[in-house]
């Protein structure tokens, strides 16, 4: 089935095939990779594996689409991909494919990155190879998570804490005067420092922020509807009311 995919993708991108297919470069389907990665981990989030198997199948198109393109230009070719993973798995898990022995999967991602690093000796940092078009949140935990490996980073997450403590203290002086591009650098290293902390106690940053987003969203709607029921409209109540209706939105259902 895989090698009918690329038929069918090779025949779109024909001369005679379709004009869009034709169109699209790496770049212009960059966004609409990152899209369909969304929605496969959306279709994750959600159990359902009907969307799942269709989510995945989108973004095996896009693989294929990329390879395509790559081999129309004499870069390389799908089968190079295939074969390039398969290559890496191997060299990668000397405990499966070898003669190693690995205890744990804290054990495993260490001896992946030491390989890594072999592999990759013209990066001379460990946060080499971290994608800046990732996002922001999940970058930052990326970046951490990669110092961490190597013993750079807090013993305990109560450190951490104090650590958010701290630069809520330098926002705040910030914020008594200083300019904008202060403040802005002391509201990132808050934002930074409260990943760190999500990391620390275990948690995906992006995840944890999606998830305040999804309750913040259920309680918005809570008060829009009850401002609706009301005959009023959002702009023409108080922030006193809007904060009442808040509250009572916090202890019912939506909560």
């Amino acid at each position: 089935m895989v090698e009918r995919l690329r038929e069918i993708v090779a025949r779109l991108r024909a001369p005679d095939g379709c004009p869009w297919d034709r169109e699209q470069t790496h770049a212009s389907l960059g966004p609409a990779l990152i899209e369909e990665c969304y929605e496969v981990l959306e279709a994750i989030e959600l159990a359902d594996d009907a969307n799942l198997r269709e989510e995945l199948g989108d973004l095996l198109l896009h693989v294929v689409m990329h390879a395509q393109m790559a081999q129309e230009r004499g870069a390389f070719e799908f089968a190079q991909v295939a074969e390039d993973i398969c290559e890496k798995l191997v060299r990668r898990h000397p405990h499966v494919f070898g003669g190693e022995s690995i205890e744990d999967a804290a054990a495993v991602l260490h001896r992946w990155e030491a390989i890594k690093r072999a592999e990759k000796s013209e990066r001379t940092s460990v946060l080499d190879g971290i994608p800046r078009s990732l996002p922001a949140a999940m970058r930052a935990q990326k970046a951490q998570k990669k110092a961490a490996r190597v013993g750079f980073d807090w013993e305990h997450a109560g450190e951490v804490l104090d650590k958010v403590e701290e630069e809520i203290a330098e926002l705040r002086e910030a914020m008594r005067g200083e300019a904008d591009e202060r403040i802005a650098e002391e509201l990132g290293d808050l934002m930074f420092s409260v990943v760190n902390l999500s990391r620390k106690l275990g948690f995906e940053a992006e995840t944890t922020l999606a998830a305040a987003t999804d309750k913040f969203s259920r309680r918005f709607r809570a008060v829009e509807a009850v401002v609706a029921e009301r005959g009023r409209s959002m702009e023409a109540c108080s922030v006193g009311e809007l904060n009442a209706i808040w509250d009572a939105a916090k202890r019912g259902p939506c909560a």
